[in-house]
């Protein structure tokens, strides 16, 4: 059975952040490497269980649309070779599954981008009849394209353990100023429709995403992170979309589905996946990567 790599151990380099699945090190003051583990969150935890292969999936999925993109906004990739950062006896965990990246200052802000309704952005508009204070007409249902067109609707970046809130775009100028608010929420949403285009050609409705924005020494904006995985996206099948209810996806909503159906409660520890859900979960992650890079 595969196994999957749910912790890196990197003696060669200094390790400054293990996040919920990417683990972040130090080859120089200019260069990080940033590796994707097959760690998998829900519900802002980290799930027990690997997904082996997920981290591969991730990085070859990223890799397609920085460069698919990459004509919109600049990326942090470098295009070294991760295996030439470490030693020979550590290749095996970076191999197919990192990126040597320049060393940017990340934004506090999430830059989450909504085409339909969906997840939190669903809940905030059956509450308030609005996402993160932008207006919504009436009478939409779950997983309606929203009228107008895509609305950025950012939120704070939590750390481990704690929960994302979404904000206001007079809060995401609070917190970045108003110039560079209102261009990564350009950015966002045009790097959105162009992704959103593409896919729709292969099969897919990106109903939602997450980017993240970072800053050069000038102040220069690049896309950084991951963009437009099943680990940050929601993709719907369009053969089996019908607004009016939560549609089957190839991304980890399906990990969220399963854990509200056994009614956790969203406190830590985090349940073990199993092998049934873990299976279909790899599934899914695998055919989202073939349908939207063929």
């Amino acid at each position: 059975m595969i196994t999957g790599l749910f912790e890196t151990d990197i003696s060669s380099l200094k390790l400054l952040h293990r996040g919920k699945v990417r683990d972040i090190y130090e080859i120089d003051e200019d260069n990080l490497l940033i590796i994707q583990t097959d760690r998998i969150s829900a519900f802002d935890a980290v799930l027990p269980t690997p997904v082996p292969g997920k981290g591969a999936i991730l990085t070859s999925i990223s890799q397609f649309w920085f460069n698919k993109l990459a004509h919109i906004i600049p990326n942090h990739l470098t295009g070294t070779a991760p295996e030439s950062a470490v030693s020979n006896k550590e290749r095996d965990q970076v191999t197919n599954r990192a990126f040597v990246v320049k060393r940017l200052k990340p934004l506090p802000v999430e830059a989450i981008v909504r085409g339909y309704l969906s997840g939190s952005g669903w809940k905030d508009y059956k509450r308030t009849g609005s996402i993160c204070d932008i207006a919504l007409p009436g009478g939409l249902r779950e997983a309606e394209k929203i009228p107008g067109g895509a609305i950025f609707t950012p939120s704070t970046k939590a750390v481990s353990g704690l929960h994302d809130e979404n904000i206001s775009q007079k809060k995401c100028e609070e917190i970045l100023g108003i110039t560079l608010a209102n261009k990564i929420s350009q950015y966002a949403i045009s790097i959105y429709e162009a992704a959103a285009d593409h896919a729709y050609s292969r099969g897919i409705i990106i109903a939602d995403t997450k980017f993240e924005f970072g800053l050069d020494k000038t102040n220069r904006l690049y896309l950084i992170d991951e963009v437009l995985t099943p680990d940050s996206s929601r993709f719907w099948p369009m053969e089996r979309y019908q607004p009016g209810n939560n549609p089957p996806s190839y991304d980890k909503q399906f990990i969220r589905d399963w854990l509200e159906r056994i009614n956790w409660n969203k406190q830590p520890p985090a349940p073990s996946i199993p092998a049934d859900i873990l299976k279909k979960t790899i599934q899914k992650y695998q055919q989202a990567y073939e349908m939207l890079t063929r």
